[in-house]
């Protein structure tokens, strides 16, 4: 996929469920930035993130596009009436929000973009992380939410609506009893592994939760079997995990992703015979290269993409 007005002055919203990230620029290495709390009154938030844009707008200049990457699920089809929106989120306050029209009411004669959050981390992995020159692969972000997007084929995931691989059901650990948090599907993965599920389960957010508590067991296990299953329908070349929980907490991160590895070999059993989920394993399933700037950043490639 080429990116197009790759030069472009443009702004860009990683839209989350905890914070909006704003940024004006035009490459990582060039980010203006502030953020938001996302809170429940999507009228306050837009006001201070459009006031932001104009603002920024007089200090660096007219912006060519906005791109927005944004939590779900989000109406993707052009030819809707709800172009733009978000859907049925359990995100409270947030359903039914018109996020791409709150934008563009206040920037008409620019192009404003939209996908999902985990799309536009793809992207931004895709020019500029540890995605660069592959055409099939996934990003997973772990946080408040669980969501999973990418390319096949070189090109961003979409369809019927978007992927929301959060949300398939996984095999539960005999003897698990925690019924999940997830308000439509109770125990889906969302429901079993987000920072609210860990938070839920261990009465202790991930940053806080010890190396040793068992939930990391059940966390890594379930992360493992979801990650199973996208590599058997999928087949990407990579998988990146992003997001809060990715970093382990106490755990840290290099122990996290180890678990996960080994039991992502665990669960396939050597069914599918690539040396990437064998001996090159640790270079298959990684963190972003972009860090936590992956969605922002992908946000600006999006933007770029439409001013072309």
């Amino acid at each position: 996929m080429e990116r197009k007005g790759m030069n472009a002055l443009v702004g860009a919203i990683e839209a989350g469920g905890t914070k909006f990230v704003c940024a004006v620029g035009t490459s990582p290495q060039d980010l203006t930035r502030t953020q938001f709390a996302t809170g429940d009154n999507p009228d306050t938030l837009f006001s201070a993130v459009t006031n932001w844009f104009v603002e920024q707008q007089r200090l660096r200049g007219m912006l060519q596009a906005i791109g927005i990457g944004s939590f779900g699920p989000v109406d993707l089809d052009k030819g809707s009436p709800t172009y733009g929106y978000i859907t049925s989120t359990p995100k409270a306050g947030w359903s039914n929000t018109n996020i791409h029209g709150a934008v563009k009411r206040v920037f008409p004669h620019i192009p404003v973009a939209i996908d999902t959050d985990v799309n536009g981390a793809a992207l931004g992995e895709y020019y500029w992380g540890n995605a660069v020159g592959l055409h099939d692969f996934v990003y997973i972000t772990i946080g408040t939410g669980i969501g999973a997007g990418g390319m096949a084929g070189g090109q961003l995931l979409h369809g019927l609506v978007h992927p929301e691989m959060g949300h398939i059901l996984l095999p539960r650990i005999p003897g698990d009893t925690f019924a999940g948090v997830c308000p439509f599907h109770g125990g889906c993965w969302e429901g079993l592994c987000s920072g609210p599920a860990l938070l839920a389960r261990s009465g202790m957010s991930a940053e806080l939760l010890p190396a040793e508590h068992e939930a990391w067991e059940m966390e890594t296990q379930y992360i493992a079997s979801a990650i199973a299953t996208i590599v058997c329908v999928l087949s990407p070349r990579r998988v990146i995990i992003g997001g809060s929980v990715r970093k382990g907490g106490q755990l840290g991160s290099d122990r996290f992703f180890q678990m996960i590895r080994e039991k992502v070999q665990l669960v396939l059993h050597e069914y599918i015979v690539s040396p990437a989920l064998h001996e090159e394993i640790g270079g298959y399933i990684v963190p972003p290269l972009l860090g936590d700037d992956a969605g922002v950043c992908g946000a600006i490639a999006l933007a770029q993409q439409a001013a072309a």
